[in-house]
């Protein structure tokens, strides 16, 4: 088990990276365009990648077990958080062109870039593995629901869409392999090990490039705002929470661990693509994402250094 002080060095680690990306965008070596290929890069090939690679191993019933307490924490987590944030979105006196983007900050987290650093700072290869299954729900929540949310029409998911996404692709190929006799010819694992392996700094150069996004004056100015606080505390330290009851469970260790920090991720940057794209507040949305990305600075070892000390079982 990886202590609370080597944990907030590995930590420190990736900011410093995300701080790189920071430069690069502010002196303009990553253009506007350059995020976007970024992203695309990250979405298309490194974290699919990553995620076949990990998913490469014999699998056994022990694993079988770990795959039924993932899926069950991620369900239980998704539709617990949308409630709550559903009933603070009707509470909430904000105009029409931020309410989804306040509903949407709350509900979705960074598990895809931030999360799968964090997790592979805790177990290495085997926290990529629970992360990629724990991540199965919230794949086809955050396309299917997210999208209803900024839309508010039955027909608006496009299931195509949610079934062609690479993360969805990349997962279920893998799963595929993990329930089959058969693994990756020697090659091809070394391949997809080498490219999944630049995911980690890739994803952190771009979470610095986003956030360079945002004038600071502006940023400042929104930090008068209570629902961007509101929304924070309960994406990044609240929403967690709800996964305390499981620690009284004989669940192992190492597979809590990953579903309760990897909840407490900030804000998903895919909230901005679905503002824009359906004509919601963008820069609320930029706003929410940036004020969660740097709080978890602290939120994050904290969540492990209180995690650490609620496990019954250690």
């Amino acid at each position: 088990m990886i202590s609370p002080g080597i944990f907030v060095q590995e930590m420190l680690t990736l900011y410093c990276i995300a701080i790189l990306g920071w430069l690069a965008r502010k002196r303009n070596i990553l253009d506007k365009n350059s995020v976007g290929v970024l992203t695309r890069l990250l979405l298309y090939i490194t974290l699919p990648a990553l995620i076949l690679h990990s998913l490469n191993i014999k699998l056994s019933l022990g694993f079988v077990k770990d795959f039924i307490w993932l899926i069950t924490m991620s369900a239980y987590l998704s539709v617990l958080s949308a409630l709550l944030a559903a009933w603070l979105r009707k509470q909430s006196q904000l105009p029409t062109e931020q309410k989804s983007v306040y509903e949407g900050l709350m509900i979705f987290g960074n598990q895809g870039y931030i999360g799968y650093a964090v997790s592979f700072i805790l177990l290495k290869e085997q926290g990529i593995i629970y992360l990629t299954v724990f991540n199965i729900c919230y794949l086809i929540f955050i396309w299917a629901y997210g999208i209803h949310l900024f839309t508010r029409k039955k027909d608006a998911a496009n299931w195509r869409e949610i079934l062609v996404n690479p993360g969805i692709l990349a997962t279920g190929s893998g799963l595929i392999l993990l329930f089959s006799p058969f693994t990756w010819p020697i090659f091809l694992a070394d391949a997809l090990e080498n490219v999944g392996k630049m995911t980690v700094p890739l994803s952190m150069i771009l979470v610095g490039a986003l956030v360079a996004n945002v004038r600071l004056k502006v940023f400042f100015s929104s930090l008068k705002n209570r629902y961007l606080w509101q929304s924070s505390v309960l994406r990044l330290l609240l929403f967690p929470m709800l996964l305390l009851p499981f620690t009284l469970l004989p669940i192992p260790f190492p597979i809590l661990l990953i579903a309760f920090i990897v909840s407490g991720m900030p804000s998903a940057p895919t909230i901005c693509l679905y503002a824009e794209k359906y004509g919601a507040d963008t820069l609320f949305a930029s706003l929410g994402v940036l004020l969660t990305t740097i709080l978890c600075i602290i939120t994050v070892p904290f969540l492990h250094f209180l995690f650490i000390q609620a496990y019954p079982f250690n």
